[in-house]
């Protein structure tokens, strides 16, 4: 029989042992977390962490950090939000299979030699992070195609201090239940620009975000649909990790092999100014702030780029114009409730590029009374602060 002096030594060199076996394969398990300082008044819960891969969790919101190559990144989001990728990903297959069989299959067919081989690279990672056959990563991926929304940027004499704020409204199909799944990005590619991605787990693309070089994005999908080309959650993302300016970002949609109808915003705080864009496969018009257009039904004010159905439109507007000179991002979350956003309204984001910081709400369960993103707590996300944490 061991005496208490060995079996005590003993028992120190398991949990050794389990200790290092947790730290190998991420260290996952409530028991194991651990809460860090965001700023003064909040705390973050590091849920778990994966390689270069970090999971952390802020006002009941999952961050995923992700760093390192193609693959490696994809990687870290499939193992580390491994239940809600799978999850997500049988919702989205199952769903869209229902509503029209193969139509995601036939999108993929027509879209794949398009995308760069960086983003086949990442699927790669995800579905091997998540358990998961690359073809279902693949389908997955290309449900953002398939929704609309709307979008605006206001600077100089619109707002209260001159800066750019960018309004990102994003709806989408909140009865499955998607909104459970959200996740806010921070990646790192290896040689490109960092950015901050509001998004569903699973899918690498963006229809929302923000770089570390201060610009901003946004889509609205439009009528058409042609899918000999690049997806737009690869155009946007692309712009995102290659673009440092607004001229830049012009030049990538421009060259583009592009897709279906599509609306966008782009805006760059540093000048500050903002394009709106009418995008076809084989067309791009673009509008600067106050300028009108034959398809718009009203001309937007000065400093102002805006996209949205027409009836949202026009209250967009008349909410801007009452609130012409003080909007900040307090007026922002008022100018964007319904009926601006709509019934279906998934997130919002108020982006502010200079300062590298974004506002985002998130729906709830749509059966509760005003469950859409827009009646809900808009909490801060800071790219800078991130970074730092992350780099800890």
């Amino acid at each position: 029989m061991l005496s208490k002096t060995k079996r005590f030594f003993a028992v120190l060199m398991l949990l050794v042992i389990l200790s290092s076996a947790f730290c190998g394969c991420g260290r996952i398990g409530s028991f194991l977390s651990e809460r860090v300082k965001y700023d003064e008044d909040t705390e973050v819960k590091i849920i778990a962490r994966k390689d270069k891969g970090l999971l952390i969790e802020k006002n009941g919101q999952k961050i995923l950090m992700v760093k390192g190559s193609p693959y490696e990144m994809g990687y870290q989001h499939g193992y580390l939000l491994k239940k809600d990728v799978r999850k997500i990903t049988k919702t989205i297959i199952e769903g869209c299979s229902a509503l029209k069989p193969g139509m995601l299959e036939i999108i993929w067919g027509s879209e794949e030699e398009y995308i760069p081989d960086r983003y086949k690279e990442e699927l790669k990672g995800l579905a091997d992070g998540a358990g998961l056959s690359l073809e279902e990563v693949q389908l997955a991926n290309i449900m953002p195609e398939l929704f609309h929304c709307s979008g605006f940027a206001v600077f100089g004499d619109a707002t209260k201090d001159g800066e750019l704020l960018h309004g990102r409204i994003l709806d989408y199909e909140t009865r499955a239940e998607l909104q459970d799944h959200s996740v806010v990005i921070v990646a790192q590619p290896e040689g490109y620009n960092s950015y901050i991605n509001p998004i569903v787990a699973g899918i690498i693309g963006s229809v929302t975000g923000m770089n570390d070089k201060q610009i901003a994005v946004g889509e609205m999908g439009g009528v058409e649909k042609y899918w000999d080309g690049l997806p737009m959650m690869f155009l946007l993302r692309m712009v995102l990790e290659e673009a440092d300016t607004l001229e830049e970002a012009m030049s990538i949609m421009e060259s583009s092999k592009r897709t279906c109808e599509y609306y966008y915003v782009i805006s760059d705080g540093k000048i500050p100014d903002a394009r709106a864009m009418k995008c076809l496969p084989d067309s791009m018009e673009v509008l600067k702030p106050g300028e009108s257009h034959p398809l718009l039904p009203a001309t937007p004010p000065k400093d102002v780029v805006m996209i949205s159905g027409e009836d949202r439109y026009i209250t967009l507007k008349q909410r801007i114009e009452e609130n012409y000179g003080n909007i900040d991002k307090d007026v922002l979350i008022e100018i964007m409730k319904r009926p601006v956003s709509m019934e279906s309204n998934f997130h919002n984001a108020i982006l502010f590029p200079a300062g590298l910081k974004m506002w985002l709400a998130v729906a709830k369960d749509p059966k509760i009374e005003n469950y859409q993103a827009c009646y809900q707590t808009y909490y801060e996300y800071d790219m800078e602060k991130l970074l730092e944490l992350y780099s800890r």
